[in-house]
């Protein structure tokens, strides 16, 4: 896991969350509203796919606008049950959550990094094979 993610507000644009994204390195955010309880996720394919390429202005469109559906892990999760939650989901970063709050997202970075190769080859044919 990578600790501290930064969430975007739900009120936000989505060339906010671009923003976001780019000053922190990173394909995705949760998105919490305003009690700062994470109530989605949006990643840079999300502005991509969901919003650019469907002609919506990214400066128009709310990051609760793309946000629909929420997986997530709790600190005390396997290594193993991220990967099952992933692949069942076809997800490619989880988000860690304690008291509906986001303290780290699990992304196939920190799986290339933590994983054998084996187990990662496995998690990768099975996440892509269905995609």
């Amino acid at each position: 896991m990578h600790p501290g993610a930064e969430c975007i507000p739900a009120h936000e644009t989505l060339d906010r969350a671009a923003q976001l994204m780019r000053d922190s390195n990173v394909g995705a955010l949760p998105v919490c509203d305003v009690d700062g309880r994470v109530t989605g996720i949006i990643t840079d394919r999300d502005i991509v796919v969901r919003c650019v390429a469907e002609g919506h202005d990214p400066a128009s469109v709310r990051a609760s606008d793309l946000a629909l559906g929420l997986v997530w892990a709790s600190p005390d999760t396997t290594v193993e049950e991220a990967l099952a939650l992933m692949e069942e989901h076809q997800i490619k970063r989880l988000p860690v959550m304690e008291d509906d709050r986001a303290i780290g997202m699990i992304s196939e970075a920190d799986l290339a990094r933590h994983l054998p190769d084996d187990q990662l080859a496995e998690f990768v044919h099975r996440v892509y094979a269905r995609a």
